[in-house]
């Protein structure tokens, strides 16, 4: 009886080592298809960087100028600042970088 137990244990245990190694392998196959279109992309990366710092660095600038357009169009001179979001202003910085100070008018 412990025989048998034993055999049918092993071919049990031997089933799912065989489900295991096949769903490894179909594994492995899509971690290579993944390496290779990383390959692909990896030379773009750089200028997508480069492009991305690029944006983020002039958003503060454009959002100055934003607010200056607003404060030019607004109806109620006697306000200062009308873009000033719920959570306060939004802290830039270009100004401790490169020392731009839009002009306050």
């Amino acid at each position: 009886m412990l025989i048998a137990g034993l055999a049918f244990f092993v071919f049990w245990l031997g089933s799912l080592l065989g489900r295991i190694a096949t769903t490894l392998e179909a594994g492995d196959g899509l971690v290579s298809r993944i390496a290779a279109d990383g390959k692909a992309i990896r030379p773009g990366l750089e200028h997508i960087n480069r492009t991305g710092r690029t944006v983020a660095g002039a958003l503060p600038l454009l959002y100055g100028f934003a607010e200056e357009v607003i404060r030019k169009v607004s109806s109620n001179p006697d306000r200062p600042q009308v873009a000033v979001p719920a959570t306060g202003r939004r802290r830039s910085r270009i100004h401790e970088t490169v020392g731009y100070a839009p002009s306050r008018h």
